[in-house]
C-alpha cells in the first residue's frame, strides 16, 4: 500500500518538476539573452539608494568649478594663469595628491608657461587624457608638459547602455601601446605610497592592494550580459549619494579654504557648473523623479578613487558576483520554490483551496527573495533578482494552469460517473475528495461496506403489453424521476437502473468505517425505501386520475461489504457497486414474490436489520438459501404503516 502510494505521489508531482526545469531553463535563456539586463541593473540602483549611506570619504575633497566660478573668472575654459594660481593655492596648504580633472591639451593664454612650470614643479599633480575616442570619433590628449613627467591619467569613463555609471575604469589597455592608469587609480596610488602600500600581483594576476584583491569586471558579471569588459574594470561599490567635500574655485583663489580641509588628502579639480554638461547618471539617478540628480564627472572620479582606497586601508571589497553556473542554481532554486508552495498551498496544506491563498504566499516568499539578495548586497555581493523572480512566479504560474488542466479532468470524470447518480450535496463531497478517489481519470477500486438497494416495479411485464410505447416510456420516467429524488434526498447513489429496476447504494463512494456511519447508511436505505412506497402511492392516485397504470414495488437491502470503481473502457466509463451484497439485494428484491407487503415489500439482510433495531418495526421472514450463495441468509420485512397498505 506504501509503495502504491509513493508511485501515485511520483506521478502526481512529475508535471510539478517538468515545470519547475521548463520554466527556470526559459528564465535562464532570457537572462542570458540580456533581455532581463535593464531590470537587473534597475534592481541594483534600487538596492543602492535604500542602502545606509557613510560618511563622505574625508581623504578626498573636490574642487568644484561652478557658475559663480564661471563668471568671477569670466571665461571658459579658465586662462592657464588663473589654474596656475589655483594649482600654487592648493600646493601650499600641502595635498597629498592633485588630480586635475581637466582637459589641458592646448594653450589658453595668457600664463601658459607659468602654468607649466607649475606642472614641472608639482611632482603630485596628476592630468588627465580621454583615450577611448566618443560618439564622434574624438579623443582628447593629455597636457604635453604632464606626458613628458608621466604624470598622466585616463578620465574615461564606462556607461551603461541606459546611460548609467556603475563600472570604473582602472587601466585602460590600448593597443601597441602601455596600459593607461586612470586618474582615480593614479591619484589613489599616490595616497596610498605614504602608507606604505604598493600594488602586487595576486596568483590570479589580479591587482592587489593592501588588503583587498582588485577583482575585475568580467563581461557576464551580475546582471550584465556580454558587456564590452576591455581594459581592467571593476564594480563601483558606491559609499553613498552624499557629495565628498567640496570647496568652490574662487574660495581657493580668495584663501578662503582653511588649510586643515586640504592637507594630507587628495584634491581633484573638475567642473560643477551644469552649463558645462560634464554630468553623468549613477545608481543614485531616480527615474521616478521629473528630473533625475545627475553628478558631475570630477565626482565621478572621486568616486573610483573613494573605492580604491577603502578597498586597500579598510578591506572593503568591490561588488562582487556569483559565476553563471551559481548563477543558474539559484534560478532553478526558486523556480523549484515556487512549484513546491503552489503545490503544497493546492494540495497539502488546505483543503478549501484559493488563488489568492497561493498569491500571497509567493509574495512572501518573493519578499524574502529580495529580503536576501538585500543583505547579501549589504555585504558587497550582487546576487540575480529579477531571474528569480520571474522563475518563481513562473513556475507557480505554470503549476496553476497544471493543476487547472488535472482539476478541470477529474471533474469531467466526476460529472461523468456522478452527475446523474447522486444529489449535489454528495457530489461536492466527491470532488472535495477527488485526490483520494481518481487516478488517471478512473476511480480507485476500493472495498467497503456499504448498503445496497434494489427496487422493482411489480407487473411491469403485463402494464408494458397493455400500454403503447410512448405513455410507457413517460409514465416510467415520471417514476424514475420521483425514485430518484428520494434516493438522492437520502444520501443514495444511484448505481444503475435495469429496465424498470433501480439499484441504488448508501455509504459510496467515500468509505465510512465507523459503525455509527455504517448504520446511519442502512437506516438512510431504509428510511428511504419507505418513502419511495409513499411517494408511490401519491403517484398511483395521479395516475388513477389520469386514467393511467398504476403499480406496486418491491425492494430489497443488504447491508456488507461491497467493491466500488470505474468499469468500462476509455470510450465510455461508468461507476458501478459490484459484491456478495449487491447479489444478497438483488435476491431479496425478488424473493418469494407472494410475500405480500403493501404498496411496497421491504426485505432486509441480517446485517441491516442488526443497524436499524428499533428505529423501523420488522418481522423475521426466515433463513433461506438465496440463489448464487452458499450460507443461508436471515430474512427481516419491515413494516410498512397503516396508511402505506393496500
Amino acid at each position: 500500500m506504501k509503495l502504491k502510494r509513493l508511485r501515485q505521489t511520483i506521478w502526481q508531482r512529475r508535471g510539478v518538476g517538468i515545470g519547475a526545469i521548463t520554466v527556470a531553463s526559459l528564465v535562464v535563456v532570457l537572462r542570458l539573452s540580456g533581455l532581463l539586463q535593464s531590470w537587473e541593473w534597475a534592481a541594483l540602483d534600487q538596492f543602492f539608494r535604500n542602502r545606509p549611506a557613510k560618511l563622505p570619504d574625508q581623504r578626498i575633497l573636490v574642487v568644484g568649478i561652478n557658475e559663480s566660478d564661471l563668471r568671477y573668472v569670466g571665461q571658459w575654459p579658465v586662462s592657464d594663469a588663473v589654474l596656475a594660481q589655483l594649482i600654487n593655492k592648493l600646493k601650499a596648504l600641502k595635498p597629498r595628491a592633485i588630480g586635475l580633472d581637466l582637459y589641458r591639451n592646448l594653450p589658453v593664454p595668457p600664463g601658459t608657461q607659468t602654468l607649466e612650470s607649475v606642472f614641472k614643479s608639482t611632482p603630485n599633480l596628476i592630468g588627465i587624457e580621454k583615450k577611448v575616442e566618443d560618439s564622434i570619433g574624438n579623443a582628447t590628449a593629455p597636457p604635453p608638459v604632464l606626458k613628458e613627467l608621466g604624470q598622466v591619467g585616463a578620465n574615461d569613463v564606462v556607461p551603461d547602455a541606459d546611460g548609467r555609471i556603475r563600472r570604473g575604469m582602472l587601466f585602460l589597455t590600448p593597443q601597441s601601446e602601455p596600459a593607461l592608469p586612470s586618474l582615480g587609480l593614479r591619484l589613489a596610488l599616490i595616497y596610498l605610497e605614504r602608507q606604505g602600500i604598493t600594488p602586487t600581483a595576486d596568483v590570479n594576476g589580479f591587482m592587489k592592494l593592501g588588503k583587498t584583491v582588485l577583482v575585475p569586471f568580467e563581461k557576464n558579471d551580475g546582471g550584465y550580459v556580454r558587456a564590452d569588459a576591455g581594459g581592467y574594470q571593476i564594480l563601483l561599490n558606491f559609499k553613498g549619494n552624499a557629495p565628498f567635500d567640496q570647496v568652490s574655485m574662487t574660495e581657493v583663489l580668495l584663501d578662503q579654504v582653511p588649510p586643515s580641509l586640504v592637507r594630507d588628502r587628495i584634491v581633484l579639480i573638475g567642473s560643477v557648473a551644469p552649463s558645462l554638461k560634464d554630468l553623468f547618471y549613477t545608481p543614485y539617478s531616480n527615474d521616478l523623479l521629473p528630473s533625475p540628480k545627475q553628478s558631475p564627472g570630477v565626482e565621478i572620479q572621486a568616486h573610483l578613487t573613494s573605492v580604491v582606497l577603502s578597498a586597500a586601508l579598510e578591506g572593503r571589497p568591490v561588488l562582487r558576483t556569483w559565476s553563471e553556473s551559481v548563477e543558474v542554481l539559484w534560478i532553478f532554486l526558486w523556480s523549484s520554490a515556487g512549484t513546491a508552495l503552489t503545490w503544497a498551498v493546492r494540495f497539502q496544506g488546505y483543503k478549501n483551496y484559493s488563488l489568492l491563498r497561493t498569491v500571497m504566499g509567493l509574495v512572501i516568499v518573493a519578499i524574502a527573495l529580495i529580503i536576501i539578495a538585500y543583505l547579501l548586497f549589504l555585504n558587497h555581493w550582487w546576487i540575480p533578482v529579477v531571474p528569480p523572480l520571474i522563475a518563481l512566479f513562473g513556475s507557480a504560474t505554470v503549476l496553476v494552469g497544471y493543476i487547472a488542466q488535472l482539476e478541470r479532468q477529474d471533474r469531467r470524470t466526476v460529472m461523468n460517473l456522478f452527475g446523474r447518480h447522486v444529489s449535489p450535496a454528495i457530489a461536492r463531497t466527491i470532488w472535495h475528495n477527488r485526490r483520494q478517489l481518481l487516478k488517471k481519470g478512473r476511480l480507485l477500486g476500493r472495498q467497503m461496506t456499504a448498503t445496497v438497494l434494489f427496487a422493482d416495479l411489480k407487473g411491469f411485464t403485463s402494464i408494458a403489453e397493455q400500454t403503447d410505447p410512448e405513455t410507457l416510456m413517460s409514465w416510467l420516467n415520471e417514476y424514475m424521476s420521483a425514485m430518484v429524488g428520494v434516493i438522492h434526498a437520502h444520501g443514495g447513489t444511484v448505481d444503475k437502473f435495469i429496465g424498470d429496476a433501480i439499484m441504488a447504494v448508501f455509504g459510496v463512494p467515500i468509505p465510512h468505517t465507523a459503525l455509527e456511519d455504517i448504520a446511519k447508511d442502512a437506516i438512510a436505505a431504509v428510511h428511504c425505501a419507505k418513502v419511495m412506497a409513499s411517494t408511490l402511492q401519491a403517484l398511483n392516485q395521479k395516475w388513477q386520475l389520469q386514467g393511467r397504470p398504476t403499480a406496486g414495488m418491491r425492494v430489497g437491502i443488504a447491508t456488507g461489504l461491497v467493491v466500488t470503481g470505474s468499469l468500462g473502457s476509455s470510450q465510455r466509463l461508468d461507476y458501478t457497486t459490484i459484491g456478495d451484497s449487491v447479489n444478497v439485494a438483488s435476491r431479496l428484491e425478488s424473493y418469494d414474490k407472494s410475500l405480500n407487503g403493501g404498496i411496497c415489500r421491504i426485505l432486509i439482510n441480517k446485517e441491516t436489520y442488526l443497524h436499524i433495531q428499533g428505529q423501523f418495526p420488522t418481522k423475521f421472514i426466515g433463513e433461506e438459501q438465496l440463489k448464487g450463495r452458499k450460507q443461508p441468509t436471515e430474512i427481516y420485512q419491515v413494516l410498512l404503516s397503516k396508511s402505506n397498505k393496500n
